[in-house]
This record gives structure tokens, C-alpha cells and sequence, in this order.
């Protein structure tokens, strides 16, 4: 059963699956949410209607996102508690000022700033030089970085190491759909899994003895340097707007001398 804003369903049954998604018993989950494992069952079979509170504190306990919790208030009757600001809204003026200082403060090594389901939000000049070659239609708002990272017309022909890439990339978006339940999410796995050359696992040589990360290998514009890179995500932990709570900042770094060179010369330079 797919859980998600987009499948409404009685707040028990969503429930009973948003837990099931978790691993976790009712009694597991009740002890989490200090209730009584009784009151989680009629929850769930609908012999009992949550309070607001109860709603938000179990979906607390199961670590549901925000879009999904408002979707469980409504089902169980209560109002959305979590407002969703365009990120252009005036109070979202801090939120805007930061992410820029970060990506210009970042240069001159790649960094972007992405949404929920991987659409290019925000990047820093830097990132020219992954995108090289890639398809402009692939780059047309709204860009979407898991396409532009695998699609045959974007990175994947100078992706060096594109099978264990694509596995590491296509297990971040499994996981993420199946931790949120957004069937957006589950048909981009769908499609990045067709594209050729991709790899669905990885393969034994994912990491060598001695790699401390898997790094993205890129084909340097030369056609002979190998550039590599390692990359960090952040996001905002403490955010009680959808909008904030779904971005996600991709930093990348050199993984080798001649790539940190590289952007210093070109990048920095610039």
C-alpha cells in the first residue's frame, strides 16, 4: 500500500502502514510514543479516533515527513499544522540569503541545492564544469539531478565509474522512496533504472582497498585527466515548513590533486 499525501486513506490504515514501513510492532511503537499497545491497535482498526496531539506524536515516533503528517491530521480530521512557503516568499528571505552565501562560499569547488524529489533548485558556478556536455534540453527548468546524473544524453557518457555511481544514486532514491512513500519518488527510480548502463547494485569493485568514499569519476574535457569528487549532503534539522524540510544542499570536494587544481585554475580564477 503506497502512503503518501496523494493515496488519502482512513488515519488507521495509515498508520498501520507507515509503521509497517518502519519495521516496527504495535508494541514497539507504542512503548516509542509512551501509550498503551491496546490503544495503538483500536488506532489502527478504527475502533479509536486519535487526538490531534496523538497523531503528531506518532507520527513523531515514526519519523514521517512533513507533507505526510499533514496528510494523517487529515485523515484523522484536524487541520495542517505544517504551512509549505514558495522558497521566493519574503519570509523566506533568511532561508534564500544562506543557501546563496553557502554556494558562493563553497566555490570554487561544485555545489547545488535540490528539492524533495532531486529537482536543481540553486547551484553555484562551479558546477559548469560537471555539467559539460550535457543535453540543454536535460538542463531546462524544472533540471532534475538524478536525470542530468544518468540519462545517456547528460553526465553518464564521461561518468568513468557510471555502474557503481548509478547504484550508489539509484539506492539513495529506492531509500528515499520508500522512507517517504511519494510515488514521484518510486517512478523516478523506475526511470533511472531503465537508462543503459545503469546498475541497480553495485558492483564487487565498488570500493577499493584503501577508499575512504566512493567518489563520482568524471572524463576530464581534455578526453585523458580523470576528474573525481566526493560530495557531503545537508539539510535543515530543525525546519517546520515543508519547503525547508524537503531541500537538500550537495556539496562536492576534489578527490584527487588534479581536480582540486582544476577548479582553482578554471573555477577560481573566474
Amino acid at each position: 500500500m503506497a502512503v503518501s499525501a496523494w493515496n488519502p486513506a482512513p488515519i488507521g490504515e495509515l498508520l498501520r502502514a507507515w509503521r509497517q514501513r518502519r519495521n516496527l510492532s504495535q508494541l514497539e511503537l507504542a512503548l516509542d510514543a509512551d501509550v498503551s499497545a491496546r490503544h495503538v491497535s483500536f488506532l489502527e482498526t478504527g475502533r479509536a479516533r486519535p487526538s490531534r496531539e496523538m497523531v503528531i506524536r506518532l507520527a513523531e515516533q515514526l519519523e514521517i515527513p512533513l507533507r505526510e503528517r499533514n496528510a494523517l491530521l487529515l485523515a484523522a480530521g484536524y487541520a495542517p499544522v505544517y504551512a509549505e512557503r514558495q522558497l521566493d516568499a519574503p519570509e523566506m528571505a533568511p532561508v534564500r540569503q544562506a543557501i546563496d552565501r553557502f554556494l558562493r562560499a563553497h566555490e570554487p569547488y561544485p555545489a547545488v541545492v535540490v528539492d524533495r524529489h532531486h529537482n536543481l533548485i540553486a547551484s553555484n558556478d562551479a558546477l559548469e564544469l560537471l555539467l559539460a556536455g550535457v543535453d540543454p534540453e536535460l538542463l531546462e527548468p524544472p533540471a532534475n539531478g538524478m536525470r542530468v546524473a544518468l540519462h545517456p544524453n547528460g553526465m553518464a557518457p564521461r561518468t568513468l565509474n557510471l555502474p557503481e555511481w548509478s547504484a550508489h544514486l539509484l539506492q539513495r532514491v529506492r531509500r528515499e522512496a520508500h522512507i517517504t512513500g511519494d510515488p514521484e519518488l518510486a517512478s523516478l527510480y523506475e526511470e533511472l533504472a531503465g537508462y543503459p548502463g545503469v546498475a541497480t547494485a553495485a558492483p564487487q569493485s565498488e570500493v577499493q582497498p584503501g577508499d575512504l568514499v566512493l567518489p563520482l569519476k568524471l572524463l576530464d574535457l581534455d578526453g585523458k585527466s580523470e576528474l573525481a569528487f566526493f560530495s557531503t549532503i545537508s539539510t535543515f534539522g530543525t525546519a517546520a515548513d515543508i519547503t525547508l524540510a524537503e531541500l537538500a544542499i550537495e556539496a562536492f570536494y576534489p578527490a584527487n590533486a588534479h581536480t582540486a587544481m582544476r577548479l582553482l585554475r578554471d573555477v577560481g580564477a573566474g
